[in-house]
């Protein structure tokens, strides 16, 4: 997959992503307090927690769209903390899907998955239609493609953008509460599509309040409260027995 960027040091024996002593503030507000964590090649790590607790930010770090304080991530090796990384390079492997759905509204379907590859992987634009047209059909929209986003459901639109990133062919996947700003109804298509990766194998880091999907998909969850973690391990342990106080009260109120 060398397509515009020259071979990168990647250690194979190294998790996809591993957080160590993550601090993160904004001014006088620590947001995040010494994170420690990591994901294994293959694995879905879902991350839960009340509003205002780190999670977002936590995962804005990991590709580094939010500065880190201080500490190290490390992406399948790289230390993206290191200045001298070259940042564009290592976020080529990282897809990232947000709340909201980003589409470039004056491009049809097609376009908003093939202008990236083109400019960022330097595909030619038969190449780039080829790889948008097999991620549709995968997201279950091959027949949205001259579409434009204003003429799609908000689930369509969110299974475009999982769509456009695919297409870059990342290494790994982060999702940032990809349903939350979905009407209940349509929250399941996009579910069923991450559903569908985890099944194939993509390394997935997921920011989430559907805790069926946690404890269906997940290999490990994450709960954050306060900047730290509070508890990880099993999803249905810690779902169904949880340890922590704070984890048991968060869920007694969710679940």
């Amino acid at each position: 997959m060398s397509e515009l960027h020259p071979s990168m040091d990647v250690d194979e024996r190294a998790p996809a992503i591993e957080v160590r002593d993550l601090h993160k503030s904004f001014g006088d507000n620590e947001v995040l307090t010494g994170i420690d964590f990591h994901v294994d090649h293959g694995q879905v790590v879902c991350v839960i927690g009340p509003s205002g607790s780190g999670k977002s930010t936590l995962l804005r770090c990991v590709n580094r769209l939010e500065e880190p304080t201080s500490g190290q991530i490390l992406v399948e090796g790289i230390d993206i903390t290191d200045p001298d990384t070259e940042l564009d390079l290592v976020r080529t492997r990282i897809g990232m899907v947000f709340q909201q759905f980003n589409l470039f509204p004056h491009m049809t379907v097609l376009r908003n998955l093939t202008i990236a590859q083109q400019r960022a992987k330097g595909r030619k634009r038969g190449e780039a239609e080829q790889i948008a047209r097999e991620n549709l059909a995968k997201v279950g929209l091959g027949d949205k493609e001259a579409a434009y986003p204003a003429h799609l459901s908000g689930g369509q639109q969110q299974r475009v953008a999982i769509a456009r990133a695919l297409s870059m062919n990342p290494d790994m996947m982060l999702f940032d509460e990809p349903t939350s700003a979905l009407d209940p109804e349509l929250v399941g298509d996009v579910l069923d599509v991450m559903r569908k990766l985890a099944n194939e194998g993509m390394t997935m880091m997921v920011v989430t309040h559907e805790m069926g999907f946690a404890r269906e998909v997940g290999d490990n969850l994450v709960f954050m409260d306060g900047g730290v973690i509070v508890e990880e391990g099993d999803p249905v342990e810690v779902l169904t027995n949880p340890q922590h106080k704070r984890t048991q009260s968060f869920l007694s109120k969710v679940l």
